[in-house]
């Protein structure tokens, strides 16, 4: 299963403004993933896909479409990044969000 975290760039964390973090923990550094930048999809991709619009009610939640649409809710993150709201709180009840499918080649369009 993709898992977003492939292929990320890691970086070391020893700022100095972090130093009670790391005598809590008694560590010198911590090692940490660098912020993702995912492309969008061209409308030309978009045109490829097939969008099944959802309308957003209450409790529902990005993992739950993604375990309903791809099998798996590790796979929040693709309904998220397809429509530019990062976190459930920018979604409001009656917004329509759509699930793009298939899969695969929705992730094949986050490889520039």
């Amino acid at each position: 299963m993709p898992s977003r975290y492939e292929n990320r760039i890691t970086a070391v964390n020893n700022d100095d403004k972090y130093d009670s973090f790391f005598k809590e923990r008694n560590v010198k550094f911590i090692e940490q993933f660098r912020t993702a930048k995912l492309n969008h999809p061209t409308a030309k991709q978009i045109g490829n896909l097939t969008l099944v619009a959802h309308m957003w009610g209450v409790g529902d939640r990005y993992w739950k479409l993604a375990f309903k649409h791809y099998g798996s809710e590790d796979l929040w993150w693709v309904v998220a990044w397809f429509n530019q709201r990062p976190t459930e709180a920018h979604v409001r009840a009656g917004d329509v969000i759509q699930i793009p499918l298939p899969l695969d080649k929705v992730l094949g369009y986050l490889d520039p």
